[in-house]
C-alpha cells in the first residue's frame, strides 16, 4: 500500500510559515508595482533614481529597479523558507537589511543622486516597521532553534 507523503510530513514551524508569507508578499508587491492603477502616475516611472514619479498605492515611491528588488528579495525568500534555518536567516537577515535601508533613507537627501532606489518618507517608515518585525520574528519565533540544538536537518540525513 502506498503511503501518502504529506501524511508523514511534520507540520511546518511557524517561522517557516511567516517567512513564506513575507516572501510571497514581497513578490506580490514587486508585481503590483508594474501594474498601472495600483501604481499611481505609472507613466512617470523611471528605471531608477529619485525622479520617478510613480507611487505604489499612491504612497510608496517606486521605480523599475525598486520593483525588481522586491521581486528578487521575495523569490530568494521563497527558496530560503523551504528550510528552517533559511527561513530564520531570511527573516532576521532581511530585517537587519531593512533597518540599514531605513538608516540610509533617513540619512540621505531624498532629492540627491544617492536616492537611486528611490525612497520617500512612506518607504522609510515602512522599512523601519519591516526591519523590526522581520528581525524579531526571525530571532524569536522559533524556540527550538538557537538553543544549542541543530538549526536544521542536514540534507544527507533524515
Amino acid at each position: 500500500m502506498a503511503r501518502h507523503a504529506q501524511a508523514d510530513a511534520p507540520a511546518r514551524p511557524a517561522v517557516q510559515k511567516v517567512a513564506l508569507a513575507a516572501a510571497a508578499l514581497f513578490v506580490l508587491v514587486g508585481v503590483l508595482g508594474f501594474i498601472p492603477g495600483v501604481t499611481a502616475h505609472y507613466g512617470q516611472m523611471t528605471f531608477a533614481g529619485h525622479h520617478s514619479g510613480a507611487k505604489l498605492l499612491g504612497l510608496f515611491q517606486v521605480s523599475v529597479l525598486h520593483n525588481l528588488v522586491h521581486l528578487l528579495f521575495g523569490l530568494v525568500g521563497l527558496v530560503a523558507a523551504r528550510r528552517l534555518a533559511g527561513a530564520r536567516v531570511f527573516l532576521a537577515g532581511g530585517g537587519a537589511l531593512y533597518l540599514v535601508l531605513w538608516l540610509y533613507g533617513f540619512a540621505i537627501d531624498q532629492e540627491s543622486a544617492a536616492n537611486f532606489v528611490p525612497i520617500n518618507d512612506a518607504d522609510n517608515w515602512l522599512h523601519l516597521a519591516l526591519g523590526f518585525g522581520m528581525l524579531a520574528t526571525g530571532l524569536l519565533l522559533s524556540n527550538e532553534v538557537g538553543t544549542g540544538s541543530r538549526p536544521d536537518t542536514p540534507i544527507d540525513r533524515p
